[in-house]
């Protein structure tokens, strides 16, 4: 029961008191933890219900102290799994609607994709698209449901405990303030022999970028082309297989490519990946091989499915740890949205920060080229290097947020007489920090790093 906040903070077990009521309901709904954070699963004091606009049950109204214990009336891993794991959205859906319930037109749609001009696709997908403003869950342009249920319960068990502070692992190396990796999807031939002048662009700003390359049908994918963004020093990962649109579509099938996926990260020497239009069914991916997954946005109201993972942070599907999707893509920023400034990024950038959380962007080879939209692109390096020498963001690869996710998670701390100190693969480069209980919230304060002397104070 206590392996929520461990997993999250990375605190000492010990630190962690709370028991859960095992009268919960028989069936999953959501109900409300506290004014503002939306739960969804099983709880045993008050209904739970389909609909999330409706008037909500407080959970937190029937949270209760014994012997110095959080008493909870729903298990917050099960809320934060399927929080995480989208099983808050309907089977419904989670399905193609509209024109693109057709199966027929959809597979000629995916198939005349590449043909058709960029104007015909957006006028399309607005259509698809239409009354996105009008979705309530998750909360746009960033969710953070995930990171309040965890700080909610940190408040109270420190209440009831009594404990002034909870020391824990800071969530980045050298305490960073968050992370942000660059990503890009290559969708067309012509956007593959973009990718040499993207790098350019990338590194007169010294930011290095990952690269999804589609391994079949869509374009070739000479050696000699992903030796190149290796020997630059970029990464590369696969996308889908040959981004069709129905990777998921059938069980069969779906096993069937993931075979050839998984061969594909072999021969391209690959850790990560990402899913064709960002299309994912997240119980299915013991199927795959790769260590690290990018295809879960944080809100995906402008994408073809719908639903959102509801967090900032990395975490693990299982075997796989999942990178989320955190900022809008720059082809719905343009051409769903239909914006050229970095307005709506920056807001996602300071919300993001608020959570200390990873700051994720895709944008694309085939819809930078374009002067106004390599301009938009440009602005946003500028912010981008500003923040870096300000914000102490810690700019990455994703497979370097990949291996520091995994030392951490397998790090801890431990008491070393009256002090406490970090053990495991993490600790050379981690920070010991500590959340403080004010009043009704957690503040968090990073100890000094012997090697980078990065101390500060941060709200929870």
């Amino acid at each position: 029961m206590k392996q929520a906040l461990v997993d999250y903070y990375r605190c000492p077990e010990e630190s962690v008191e709370y028991t859960v009521s095992k009268n919960v309901s028989q069936e999953s709904g959501f109900f409300r933890f506290g004014k503002d954070v939306l739960c969804y699963g099983q709880c045993a004091t008050g209904a739970v219900v389909q609909d999330r606009s409706a008037k909500l049950h407080d959970a937190l109204e029937h949270v209760s102290f014994d012997q110095g214990a959080v008493r909870l009336p729903f298990d917050p891993q099960q809320v934060i799994e399927n929080l995480r794991r989208e099983r808050y959205v309907s089977n419904s859906s989670r399905k193609p609607h509209g024109f693109f319930a057709n199966a027929a037109l959809r597979q000629a749609y995916y198939l005349v994709r590449p043909l058709l001009p960029v104007s015909v696709r957006s006028r399309l997908q607005k259509w698809y698209l239409h009354g996105w403003e009008k979705t309530l869950f998750p909360q746009w342009p960033v969710d953070r449901t995930v990171e309040s249920i965890h700080q909610t319960l940190l408040v109270q068990m420190m209440k009831a405990t009594g404990v002034a502070q909870v020391p824990f692992i800071w969530f980045w190396p050298e305490g960073a303030r968050g992370a942000l990796i660059m990503t890009h999807d290559v969708e067309t031939s012509r956007g593959r022999d973009f990718c040499s002048a993207l790098m350019d662009i990338n590194e007169s700003f010294g930011i290095k970028s990952s690269f999804q390359v589609i391994p079949e049908k869509r374009y070739e994918v000479p050696a000699s082309f992903l030796e190149e963004i290796r020997a630059r020093g970029f990464e590369v990962n696969v996308h889908d297989l040959n981004h069709d649109g129905h990777l998921f579509a059938e069980r069969e099938e779906f096993l069937r490519r993931a075979r050839k996926i998984n061969q594909h990260v072999r021969e391209f020497g690959a850790r990560g990946f990402r899913s064709g239009v960002l299309y994912r069914n997240l119980e299915w991916y013991d199927a795959f091989v790769f260590s690290y997954d990018m295809s879960v946005p944080n809100v995906a109201h402008l994408d073809p499915q719908r639903g959102g993972c509801c967090t900032v942070m990395p975490y693990f599907l299982g075997h796989i740890l999942e990178l989320p999707v955190t900022t809008t893509q720059d082809y719905s920023l343009f051409h769903i949205l239909g914006e050229y400034s970095i307005d709506l990024w920056k807001t996602q950038i300071d919300l993001i920060l608020g959570q200390h959380g990873l700051i994720s962007f895709i944008t694309h080879p085939d819809y930078i080229m374009e002067k106004r939209a390599r301009s938009t692109y440009t602005s946003l390096l500028k912010h981008l290097a500003h923040l870096r020498s300000t914000q102490r963001i810690w700019f990455a690869l994703p497979g370097e947020v990949d291996r520091w996710w995994r030392d951490r998670s397998s790090s801890r701390v431990v008491r070393d007489g009256n002090m406490w100190r970090i053990e495991g693969p993490a600790k050379e480069r981690a920070c010991l920090a500590f959340a403080l209980l004010q009043g009704d919230r957690v503040v968090y304060r990073v100890e000094s790093n012997p090697a980078k002397q990065v101390t500060g104070a941060f709200e929870g």
